[in-house]
């Protein structure tokens, strides 16, 4: 119970920090996966279940919140951050704490992979779509 107050503004100074970098969806997105995926693990399987939902979870909730380019890498954050927020936060604070630490481990992994997929993709398209006859159909 001691650690509740401490995880909480964590929680609130990490997903402040990814909505302001605009990772907002991914990270929502991560962190509610990891809490779900953790609850049921935990039906499920135990601790070790748990940790597996929280990055399963974690990994589907990123992926489906960020954008088209970035799915990858927001995918491969939030797994992580859930199943391991999930494993340290069990340490912490019995099932509540994994619940919590699955969040936001999900939350913060997939704003991270969000924001790092952004840094990946500088280059240009190239001009694919240039519409040379735009007015090939016009009447004179």
């Amino acid at each position: 119970m001691r650690f509740t107050l401490p995880v909480l503004v964590l929680g609130i100074v990490i997903s402040q920090g990814a909505m302001a970098a605009g990772d907002g969806s991914a990270a929502v997105g991560g962190g509610v996966g990891g809490v779900l995926g953790n609850i049921v693990g935990q039906q499920l399987g135990g601790s070790t279940g748990a940790a597996i939902g929280a990055g399963v979870g974690g990994a589907a909730g990123s992926a489906v919140g960020a954008p088209r380019g970035n799915k990858t890498e927001a995918a491969i954050g939030g797994g992580v951050g859930g199943a391991g927020g999930s494993l340290i936060g069990r340490q912490l604070g019995g099932s509540t704490g994994s619940a919590i630490g699955a969040g936001l481990g999900g939350a913060a992994g997939g704003a991270v992979g969000n924001n790092l997929g952004d840094d990946g993709n500088r280059h240009s398209s190239g001009g694919k779509h240039k519409h040379k006859h735009k007015n090939k159909n016009k009447n004179h």
